[in-house]
């Protein structure tokens, strides 16, 4: 019987596979097609084939020779087994982590001395479970001798296949709330709190987040910013200790401890929410104001 489904256009077929990409599925289960209705059928064949060299049969009553299977039944031969079948590829392991992964995520952290060191140190650690999913570490974009470093919370799709932070859609609106405010990645230092993109672009578990901690506070640490963004939730809560939501403390100055030293810090919306929220662009440009007067007030000193 003919299949009564419709058949896909190309824009159709090319809008499917943009919901999957955006859902964050990036590679087929197989590196080749396989037609499962093919290989059934030739399975079903090989199991009803007589065997080519089947000999006398074998009466019900004779005695089968030790180590020999007794046939079932009247009429039951030996079946043939079926074809091997090669396996899935398999996906890649995810690393549960245990506490050796959090001493090794320290260890190589505070091991790094420059923060050339620290993005190899990154590269090099297998601890965290999203770098098994992610295609590429993204680390940081802009000037590392910046007085502001701005922190995300965790690359998207286009982050993750360009290796840059803040390129896809929220990040060309955070490039012209810089520019707004006379600043741009020459003049700014742009990172995340997880360098790796979380399937399906979810929000990253507390043991993800605290697996990274050591590297981003080691990142502030080398970078030595005399002020600090948090964009959104994540870097919020994980940096300031604090248990209030970002719109809850957006636009107050709190200070950031890294190490023994205090770092003024401003909590303010993420652009990918200001994106879901264009009402709240308002509190977000009121932040940005603050931020330029607080840098205006550090040239001068």
């Amino acid at each position: 019987m003919a299949s009564t489904a419709p058949e896909m256009n190309t824009a159709e077929l090319a809008a499917l596979l943009h919901f999957y990409a955006e859902s964050g599925v990036s590679e087929l289960c197989e590196d080749l097609v396989i037609d499962r209705f093919e290989q059934s059928e030739k399975i079903l064949q090989a199991r009803n084939r007589p065997q080519a060299a089947a000999g006398p049969a074998v009466s019900n009553t004779q005695k089968t020779a030790p180590g020999t299977p007794a046939a079932t039944g009247p009429g039951d031969s030996r079946r043939t087994p079926p074809p091997a079948v090669a396996p899935a590829r398999q996906a890649s392991q995810l690393t549960i982590p245990g506490e050796a992964a959090f001493e090794d995520a320290r260890t190589l952290a505070a091991g790094a001395g420059t923060i050339a060191e620290l993005r190899a140190a990154l590269d090099g650690f297998t601890g965290c479970n999203l770098r098994h999913s992610a295609k590429t570490l993204v680390f940081a974009d802009g000037n590392p001798e910046a007085d502001v470093m701005f922190i995300g919370e965790a690359p998207g799709r286009e982050e993750d296949l360009q290796g840059t932070p803040f390129v896809g859609r929220a990040g060309q609106l955070l490039d012209r709330m810089l520019a707004a405010i006379g600043l741009s990645r020459d003049t700014a230092y742009i990172t995340n709190m997880i360098p790796w993109r979380p399937p399906g672009n979810r929000t990253p578990a507390a043991h993800e987040i605290e697996l990274c901690r050591p590297f981003i506070e080691r990142h502030i640490a080398l970078a030595q910013p005399k002020v600090l963004v948090m964009l959104g939730n994540i870097a919020n809560k994980s940096l300031l200790d604090t248990d209030k939501g970002i719109l809850s403390v957006r636009g107050n100055w709190m200070d950031c401890k890294i190490g023994e030293k205090l770092i003024p810090a401003l909590p303010t919306l993420h652009p990918a929410y200001l994106l879901r929220n264009p009402s709240q662009k308002r509190l977000a440009w009121a932040d940005f104001l603050s931020l330029q007067a607080r840098l205006e007030e550090l040239g001068k000193g």
